[in-house]
């Protein structure tokens, strides 16, 4: 039998013998010893001594590695190393790496075919040679290294050799390298094999946890030379998050409860003149549609059950809206001479945005300052609310709805506790029933709540509202008239002459009057109850000698119902409750009311296109957090930081500010800024399912974690007992592709500027409470390794400049955010081009920065992370131009680096056609 590789090449049809092995299905494979969570299998590749088909040409090298399947017995490409120019013994710099999870055994046969590339740019080769191996032949070798002769594609002629040698992460490498050298600038350098041994890096790969989360690993292995020639070994890998999927339905079920919730409270607000009765008929109609609406976006995404990630050529699928586009782990792993072992964590993933609501009429930014103004401004048929009025009435009436069946449950307790005579359990139960009854009481001390009573009280059958304040002064009085079907927008809350304020004062202030009877019976009873065992104790010490009349008393107070004499106290504690929650809850129902009832299908548009982009944004954060958490969980100062300050989350965005692109921006800041209301809280998992769950509503959500019981039990106590863990998200922004130069050439980029200014000061707040709040000793020890303040005013000088693409900016946010051991996130369009090009650019940055890569070898490694080949097989549909997966999955990176941006061609055309349009309008 003979096995077909597939597709076409140079080389031709290239048949190899298949390996011997019996047809049957039982056949058993040897499989790969290997540590748990690490690659199977990772080897790197020289030739030597090239033959060139011309005896005067120069080769230019490239290996592309193949798989051949025991089982199927089919050859499929899998990855290729980065093409070397310009010598016969090249010594390739990119490695082939088998992640954990793929089928490989020791009788897997690898194809190893070399190409001479004559065009780059077009990608034309010339097959020179081939070879192969079977896995277990690399495994036994005694040199743990197999070279191989290359032959012609009639298996004849030798045209050189190519060397596989084992690697191994972390291990010293024996045996005789001098042989292997590199071209630097013309001098000869030789490459020796050492490396650390491996730390806690690999450790934290191994949890179970992130392997429930992320999935579908893509992995790329290089070999770098350091300054002091020495390698150093890097491991990147992609992987793919299933939070992608599981965040936005969790989200749109909260959507869909707060939404059901709050349209059923606008149903019950009881009688309503004609005027506001058709209002709410027309809120509660579209209120409905938009309910049904997510119901069904909610029941398309139950049934995706493909890719575990959105790709960038579904961005504009209405059913996909809230799911973010290519959401994806990057991970450098660096193992370097004489340094401490590093992981390097970057989240990519497509600028949060409502594309298939569109940006003809701009972004979230635009639209919601537009709206609000003109709801201020314009007159209509409803009670004005600010915004911040209007956030303040869901705040109440979600601690209504979370307080209420607390404070019952509370005193439920309270009462079976006097059931049983123990006072030390009643004791315990008023504590938590007094300190839930405060929080209820203190909640409705806002005078919101009263002017809400009012504005209901007057929309009530018969009410009367008296005229508007004039512009020329708000508080003069005016002549009362009644109310008619064209109501105009109220200026302020209307007075009513009838209406007694300080009646809502008494409703509530009666709850706090009940917890205080409770509270006195309970003290009453358990001073009794004391004084009883004192006195039985008296009358042992005095040999059993006891007063009759004492123990007559005694009797008495201890077989008296404790429960009968609190239970009539409870009940008139739930009746006052009662009765403030009904008349606060329609109060507060029918301020919502007004933010609907202007202009109806904008309002809930708006919330549509911010629930969308705050979704997004919400996924992108919660993979962040849990792949930070895990990799620095033996970190005590992380820890202390975590629930002491907080987290820094930054988000680098390269879009531009011209087109469809300016609402994109627009759209991400306001979704990355409203993930402010989000906090963490940290649980223990109690079964095998460690998704993330959401609870909360829109102006306020909190994402449980899950760990194992061992990870959990090792976190500080505050953390353990449930505090709220906060985040702090900021956005920095510059355009680099060629339409940004157009918009610094022809356009406005003030929002980009004013964005970077606003997110400033924000990293200026978060690192004065980092300085205010963590320990003096952990402060000096991190101001002596990294000089935070000078990175600051440098990063503040960049942004004040207004310089045109200025990427500083980019790299000083970048490693201000490291340093503060903060979550990283880069963002583009879609997470493909620009996105890559950033990633690969900072990566290298660091292994120039931080673990001493050859200054001479920057720009090629550089190329190695760019090469538009990735692990993997691939698809005739694959982009030509950009590399990218038939999912447009972003590839292990291809691009040039971000300084580097050149204007291009067509760009150029389009700039001298619009300078030939000004110079005709000119002389019009």
């Amino acid at each position: 039998m003979e096995i077909k590789e597939e597709g076409t090449s140079e080389e031709g049809q290239h048949f190899l013998p298949a390996a011997q092995a019996n047809d049957s299905e039982d056949i058993q494979f040897t499989s790969i010893q290997k540590i748990p969570s690490e690659p199977q299998l990772e080897f790197i590749l020289a030739c030597k001594d090239l033959v060139a088909p011309v005896s005067d040409r120069k080769l230019n090298t490239v290996v592309q590695i193949s798989v051949i399947h025991p089982v199927e017995r089919t050859l499929t490409r899998y990855s290729s190393t980065e093409i070397v120019e310009g010598t016969k013994d090249p010594l390739f710099l990119t490695g082939v790496t088998f992640p954990s999870e793929y089928p490989i055994y020791e009788e897997t046969r690898i194809k190893l075919t070399v190409y001479d590339v004559k065009d780059k740019s077009h990608d034309t080769r010339s097959f020179l040679g081939c070879a192969s191996f079977k896995v277990g032949e690399l495994l036994k070798s005694k040199e743990e290294q197999l070279s191989l002769s290359l032959r012609t594609s009639d298996g004849g002629k030798v045209v050189g050799t190519i060397e596989v040698s084992l690697m191994k992460m972390g291990e010293i490498e024996d045996g005789d390298t001098d042989h292997i050298t590199t071209d630097v600038q013309g001098q000869k350098c030789a490459l020796v094999y050492e490396c650390t041994a491996p730390e806690s890096v690999s450790r934290n790969e191994n949890l179970p946890f992130l392997n429930a989360v992320l999935k579908n690993p893509v992995c790329k292995l290089y070999r770098f030379p350091t300054s002091d020639n020495k390698w150093m070994r890097i491991r990147e890998q992609m992987s793919e998050s299933i939070l992608s999927f599981h965040i936005p339905k969790e989200l749109i079920s909260l959507h869909i409860k707060e939404d059901l919730c709050r349209n059923q409270e606008i149903k019950e607000l009881g009688d309503l003149s004609p005027h506001w009765d058709n209002l709410r008929k027309n809120v509660l109609t579209h209120c409905d549609q938009m309910v049904t609406m997510y119901q069904d976006i909610l029941t398309e995404l139950t049934k995706e059950t493909g890719s575990s990630f959105k790709s960038s050529s579904s961005k504009g699928e209405k059913t996909l809206e809230f799911v973010p586009i290519n959401l994806h782990l990057q991970r450098m792993q660096v193992h370097s001479p004489h340094l401490k072992d590093a992981l390097y964590d970057v989240i990519t993933v497509g600028a949060p945005a409502a594309h298939f609501q569109g940006f003809k009429n701009g972004g979230l930014r635009k639209l919601l300052h537009r709206f609000e103004t003109e709801r201020r401004n314009t007159g209509y048929q409803f009670i004005y609310y600010s915004p911040e009025n209007t956030a303040k009435a869901k705040e109440v009436l979600s601690s209504i709805n979370q307080l209420q069946p607390l404070i019952a449950a509370h005193a439920d307790l309270l009462l079976a506790s006097a059931s049983q005579h123990s006072p030390d359990s009643l004791k315990s139960s008023l504590k938590l029933l007094s300190e839930k009854t405060e929080l209820f009481v203190h909640a409705f001390k806002d005078q919101l709540v009263r002017s809400a009573l009012l504005a209901l009280y007057t929309a009530r059958p018969g009410g009367i509202l008296k005229k508007p304040p004039s512009p020329k002064d708000s508080t003069e009085e005016t002549s009362p008239q009644k109310e008619t079907p064209q109501l105009r927008r109220q200026d302020s809350i209307p007075h009513h002459s009838d209406y007694d304020e300080e009646e809502w004062d008494r409703v509530w202030a009666n709850v706090g009057k009940s917890l205080n009877c409770v509270v006195a019976a309970v003290d009453r009873l358990t001073e009794r109850a004391s004084r009883n065992e004192e006195g039985a104790e008296g009358g042992d010490r005095k040999g059993g000698e006891t007063d009759p009349a004492r123990e007559d008393s005694t009797t008495s107070h201890t077989k008296e119902d404790w429960y009968e004499q609190l239970h009539p106290l409870i009940l008139t504690l739930k009746e006052c409750m009662g009765e403030v929650v009904s008349r606060a809850k329609q109060s507060l129902t029918f301020v919502l009311l007004q933010e609907l009832a202007y202009s109806l299908p904008q309002c809930l548009m708006l919330t549509l296109r911010r629930d969308i982009v705050f979704s997004q944004a919400l996924a992108g954060l919660v993979c962040g957090f849990i792949i930070k958490l895990h990799t620095s969980l033996h970190d005590p100062d992380f820890l202390q930081q975590l629930h002491t300050v907080g987290l820094i989350v930054q988000y680098e965005g390269l879009l531009s500010t011209y087109s469809d692109e300016i609402g994109m921006l627009e759209d991400m800041a306001v979704g990355i800024s409203d993930l402010r209301k989000v906090a963490f809280k940290i649980t223990e998992a109690t079964s095998n399912d460690v998704l993330p769950i959401l609870t909360g509503r829109r102006e306020h959500y909190v994402v449980e974690v899950k760990l194992p019981a061992t990870e959990f039990q090792s976190l500080p106590l505050q953390i353990k007992e449930g505090q709220l863990l906060h985040v702090f998200p900021v956005l920095f922004n510059v355009g680099i592709n060629e339409q940004q130069t157009l918009a610094d050439r022809f356009g406005d980029v003030s929002l980009q500027e004013s964005i970077n200014q606003e997110n400033f000061q924000l990293v200026q707040e978060y690192f004065s409470l980092f300085m205010e709040k963590m320990p003096p000793d952990y402060i000096s020890h991190f101001q002596e390794q990294n000089d935070l303040k000078g990175l600051l005013d440098n990063l503040h000088q960049n942004i004040q400049a207004k310089k045109r693409k200025n990427v500083e900016i980019m790299w000083l946010a970048a490693t201000i955010c490291r340093k503060l051991n903060g979550i990283r996130f880069t963002c583009c369009k879609s997470a493909k081009d620009r996105t890559s090009m950033s990633v690969t650019l900072e990566q290298c940055s660091i292994l120039r920065d931080e673990h001493q890569l050859h200054k001479d070898f920057f720009v090629r490694a550089l190329d190695c992370m760019r090469s538009r080949q990735t692990q993997g097989a691939l698809n005739e549909s694959d982009d030509p131009e950009t590399g990218c997966l038939t999912d447009n999955k972003p590839t292990s990176r291809h691009f040039y680096p971000v300084a580097l941006l050149l204007v291009s061609s067509h760009l150029l055309v389009v700039w001298l056609i619009l300078s030939l349009a000004l110079l005709l309008a000119k002389y019009q």
